[in-house]
């Protein structure tokens, strides 16, 4: 046991108690033994002195250690000799995903939209000590899920949401900008944002790269994913003869969710089928753990227990030997 400090020191003000106990004990001891005037030693050289008489003040020198350890274990001694590797807890991410129409398209299992939702619950399973919220964009954006530990809550809305819960379009500045808003009060040491759309910025009051350096204002990362095939994808288009899939062009403002990730400092992902969208998730996921862990800290142990144990142990052995061994020794 090395390295030990003491969570309450004031406490070893009370060791000045034994001072005044020991003079006590010794004046009280002078006052028990009488005083007997002879003019000679001779008559008591045959006397032979025992052991009890060498040790008639063990008890109450097992009192005062008694005493003792007990101011000590009131002080609280804690040992750091533990030492760990560990990754500090406190990452605030915020997933802004993209709902427009398109996100409906088949070139993922069921569709993207349905592909995004099971992977982002899967990542957020994964992340028990992070806060994470939900901002969901297409021709508007709107926050679905604040900041929470409750990832219980946050994964039950990730399953409500569909296509045409908003006014269609892909508005990819307002829902990056919505994300900021949810993260810049936050004090956490590593603040994150995942934006993932499929298309180009249509609809919306601010543009991507003035969102993306609002976001580099704040020390916000912004992980950028475009999601769709190369080339087209199938699609369902509704007619008058029922919804039929009909290929249509996939197109990824890809220099824009590039641009954005750079300037804060992220990485731009481009996820062309449902693995590709795991190994994704999985990537930023390692990226964000490495990026906070911490070299090391030392793990503090109480260790008032044992003292207070031997405390009480030595206590009792006192009271016990002046009450029997030594009672009648003055």
């Amino acid at each position: 046991m090395n390295n030990i400090t003491f969570k309450n020191p004031e406490f070893f003000y009370l060791l000045l108690v034994i001072v005044p106990l020991a003079v006590w004990y010794i004046l009280r001891f002078k006052s028990l033994n009488a005083s007997i005037r002879f003019s000679s030693f001779m008559g008591f050289r045959a006397i032979r002195r025992g052991w009890k008489h060498y040790l008639r003040h063990l008890p109450f020198v097992f009192q005062l250690a008694g005493l003792a350890l007990l101011t000590l274990a009131l002080a609280r001694p804690q040992s750091s000799s533990n030492w760990q590797n560990v990754t500090t807890e406190g990452i605030d991410i915020v997933i802004a995903l993209d709902i427009s129409t398109s996100m409906l398209a088949r070139d993922f299992q069921p569709d993207r939209l349905e592909a995004a939702k099971n992977v982002a619950t899967q990542f957020i399973a994964g992340r028990n000590d992070d806060k994470i919220g939900l901002v969901v964009f297409a021709g508007e954006s709107f926050t679905q899920c604040p900041l929470t530990t409750d990832h219980a809550v946050l994964i039950n809305l990730f399953k409500d949401i569909h296509a045409n819960m908003i006014e269609d379009g892909t508005a990819i500045g307002n829902g990056l900008a919505t994300a900021v808003a949810r993260l810049k009060e936050s004090d956490a040491k590593s603040r994150v944002i995942i934006l993932l759309t499929d298309g180009e910025n249509n609809r919306g009051a601010i543009a991507p790269v003035t969102a993306a350096e609002l976001a580099k204002t704040y020390g916000i990362r912004v992980y950028t994913i475009g999601v769709g095939t190369i080339g087209t994808a199938p699609y369902p288009v509704p007619t008058p003869f029922g919804t039929q899939i009909r290929d249509v062009e996939v197109k990824i403002d890809e220099k824009t969710l590039q641009e954005i990730a750079g300037v804060t400092g992220g990485n731009y992902f481009r996820a062309t089928n449902n693995k590709k969208l795991v190994q994704i998730y999985e990537e930023i996921d390692q990226l964000e753990k490495s990026k906070i862990e911490v070299k090391e800290y030392s793990k503090k142990d109480e260790e008032f227990q044992r003292y207070a144990i031997m405390a009480g142990i030595i206590l009792v052995a006192g009271l016990f030997l002046q009450l029997t061994v030594f009672r009648n020794i003055p």
